[in-house]
Formats: C-alpha cells, sequence, structure tokens
C-alpha cells in the first residue's frame, strides 16, 4: 500500500503568495488544497480531512482568527499555523488563544514554513497533555505507541481498524463524513469498500463499546469518549 501524502489546508488572499506557497509544498510532496478567503476555507474544512491548517489571518469573510476559534470550538483538533504581518504581542496572543500551534510572521522564507509544517506534522496527537486518551473506564489509547489497551492489556487491531480508531480518536466529538473515512482507509491504489468499512466498525463497537460510536444517517460517524 503506497503511503498518502499529507493534506494542507492553506488560506491566502494574496493570489501569487498562494501560487508560490503551493507550488512549494507541493514540490515537497504535500497534497494542498489552496483558498482565498475565510467563508470558502471554513467549508472545506468541514468537508475535507487535513494533515495541517496553514492560515493567513486578514482575509475576506471569515478571518483566520474566527476561522479557527470556530473550527475548535467544532472539536477540529487539525493542526494550525497562522501566517500574518501582525506583530503586537495582542495579536499573537489572540492567536493562541484560537487555538494555534505555530506562528509565522510575514515576509518569511519558504524554508522557513517547510520546517514548521514538518514539524507540526510529525506530531498525531493536538491538544492533549497526556500521553493516553481514556475511551472508556478500563480502556485507553496510548498516543505514543498507537496501541489500544482493555483493561491493562494491548489488543491486536487489524491495520485498517487501527487507522479507522486513529482517525476517531483525533476527530472525536466531531462527525466525519463516509468519504472522508474511505480516504483515510484505503490509499490511490486500492479499492474503498463500504461493506468493509461497515465490518471494521462492527469490530470496534465489539472492543470498545457499541455507543461509542454513533451512525449518523447520511451523513457518517460520531467517536465519544467518556
Amino acid at each position: 500500500m503506497s503511503v498518502k501524502p499529507s493534506k494542507i489546508l492553506f488560506l491566502e488572499d494574496d493570489v501569487n503568495l498562494n501560487e508560490t506557497v503551493t507550488e512549494f509544498l507541493q514540490e515537497n510532496g504535500y497534497v494542498v488544497d489552496s483558498v482565498y478567503d475565510g467563508d470558502e476555507a471554513e467549508v472545506k474544512m468541514y468537508e475535507n480531512s487535513y494533515d495541517l491548517f496553514l492560515l493567513d489571518v486578514n482575509v475576506p469573510g471569515l478571518n483566520g482568527f474566527e476561522l479557527l476559534k470556530n473550527s475548535r470550538e467544532n472539536e477540529n483538533k487539525t493542526p494550525a499555523i497562522f501566517l500574518t504581518s501582525l506583530n503586537s504581542i495582542d495579536d499573537v496572543s489572540v492567536g493562541y488563544e484560537s487555538g494555534c500551534d505555530d506562528y509565522i510572521r510575514k515576509p518569511f522564507e519558504l524554508k522557513e514554513i517547510l520546517l514548521r509544517v514538518k514539524t507540526l506534522i510529525k506530531r498525531e496527537f493536538f491538544h492533549s497533555k497526556d500521553d493516553s486518551v481514556k475511551i472508556a473506564k478500563d480502556i485507553e489509547y496510548h498516543t505514543s505507541t498507537n496501541s489500544l489497551h482493555v483493561e491493562g492489556k494491548e489488543v491486536q487491531l487489524q491495520n485498517k481498524e487501527a487507522i479507522l480508531l486513529k482517525l476517531f480518536l483525533q476527530r472525536r466529538g466531531e462527525i466525519i463524513s463516509h468519504k472522508v473515512i474511505l480516504e483515510e482507509l484505503w490509499g490511490y491504489d486500492e479499492v474503498a469498500s463500504d461493506d468493509a468499512l461497515r465490518t471494521y466498525i462492527k469490530n470496534l463497537r465489539k472492543i470498545i463499546g457499541k455507543e461509542r460510536i454513533i451512525s449518523v444517517k447520511k451523513l457518517g460517524y460520531k467517536f465519544i469518549t467518556e
């Protein structure tokens, strides 16, 4: 199975800068969805799954601060970097309070963006202070080893079951669409299967409890922890 490249949502209203950064990131192996206003970015956030948000602040529609704040309030934990020419400590404070993980001031070198992007994408669980995620009373997911433990013992999962559980935990509390799940589980050289997905869901429910994975009619699934 081929390794899927990391996917970035890039918001920047300056056309030339948008094209330059997009091309640079693509040349370095990333898939980039580039948009020019905050409203379009918000739609993309809810329609797709991303590994990183790269957001300008002063853009048409929702500004970057408002956009990310709304996203965090909806339990989206995707890491985010702000690109901005704002320099005051108050602006920086607002940025971090809205939920960003890093800050790059304009003007910047393209190599700086690449370094920051690589560093953040290496991390897999964000806005969590612990090395484990508690799913239920005796069920925990260890983020450092990507392993599931029930009553203190590790449970072996099939590869795609493990990928699915990790996706649920990274986006717990969110409704994740069927489209996003299928894209995450199956590589570019594989044929996605709704029947197989239902089997993986069934198997996970047997281990962690059927009440943890909620089917949302015509939309997808929602994962809930204690």
